[in-house]
């Protein structure tokens, strides 16, 4: 991308929309639009064509979807399938048909069988079954890769995905009945802390494994696959990680001691763990030069003081 290229960013206030924003601000990119659910719905055809038409994007980020956690997934799939599919559907093909240069679909590793083998491979892709608590999320965002590729082979695009792993920032969702587990654990040991609890609950057994990427971390990753990633019939995405891990339990304690909670954590085994491990291998990212720059630890430190700035309590007037 050059720096007077016009770049459409889809999901400006998503933790992942702003977090791009942030990056081409930061690149000197100075032909930047974006939008989000107050400027037009991306789910009506319509309303996304009149957009690309008027607008003439050259590049476009695909952040805007559906998101959520374990239970909001579980609860809500008949929305998160049929948002993300509209979302996906309009963008990619008006991509198309207004001729945008090249287009970044934003996908999950969620994409993965539950039981795949670990470290996860892109070629793992489709090779069996889904975790079921976010299987319509899942599929949707299947159904986003093979639109690229689909549009590649056919009409000669340059689509490209991106498989990133569990994202945390400034900018998350920290409301308990909808965020994903890093956003979730920060508020109720900081609410903890605040009322001096001495027992904080956490769902499952704590046992499962996770990896986790600072989205600014992941901004950067997107620009550099625009640049330096050539989608192919064979390869159309790439996954975006940092290669390592950690259990949900070892999450925790490292969140209360950034925190400085003092009280007691306890699972609560009856709720469910989702998949056992995601860890995506980032071997053909790596080699074409790009790696994370934030540590978990000075990741979790910015998103933490980011949220208590923001929170009722300490040193902020905002809401969690």
């Amino acid at each position: 991308m050059k720096q007077n290229s016009k770049i459409y960013v889809a999901g400006r206030n998503g933790l992942v929309g702003s977090a791009i924003l942030r990056r081409l601000e930061k690149g000197g990119f100075t032909n930047v639009v974006s939008s989000d659910i107050d400027d037009f719905d991306l789910t009506d055809p319509r309303a996304t064509d009149e957009f690309f038409s008027a607008e003439k994007p050259e590049h476009v980020f695909l952040a805007a979807a559906r998101v959520g956690g374990i239970v909001d997934n579980d609860t809500f799939p008949a929305d998160f399938i049929r948002i993300n599919l509209q979302i996906q559907t309009n963008i990619i093909d008006a991509s198309h048909r207004h001729q945008v240069d090249r287009l970044l679909f934003l996908g999950s590793s969620c994409i993965y069988p539950r039981l795949a083998p670990q470290p996860l491979r892109e070629e793992y892709l489709l090779t069996g079954p889904l975790e079921q608590t976010n299987d319509a999320y899942s599929i949707a965002k299947i159904a986003g890769i093979i639109m690229c590729q689909s549009y590649n082979r056919q009409h000669g695009t340059r689509f490209t995905s991106a498989m990133p792993t569990n994202l945390y920032g400034p900018g998350d969702n920290f409301d308990l009945a909808t965020s994903h587990v890093m956003p979730a654990m920060i508020r109720r040991l900081h609410e903890a802390k605040l009322a001096g609890a001495p027992v904080v609950t956490m769902w499952g057994t704590g046992e499962p494994k996770r990896e986790f990427l600072y989205v600014d971390d992941l901004a950067d990753a997107l620009i550099f696959l625009i640049d330096n990633f050539k989608p192919t019939r064979e390869l159309s995405f790439l996954n975006v990680g940092t290669g390592s891990d950690l259990t949900v339990r070892e999450l925790a304690e490292k969140i209360r001691s950034i925190v400085g909670y003092t009280g007691k954590i306890e699972w609560d085994t009856s709720k469910p763990d989702g998949t056992p491990q995601k860890l995506l291998d980032v071997t053909r990212l790596s080699a074409l030069g790009w790696k994370a720059e934030h540590s978990l630890t000075a990741g979790i430190e910015k998103t933490y003081n980011w949220y208590r700035d923001q929170s009722p309590g300490i040193g902020g007037q905002g809401r969690p």
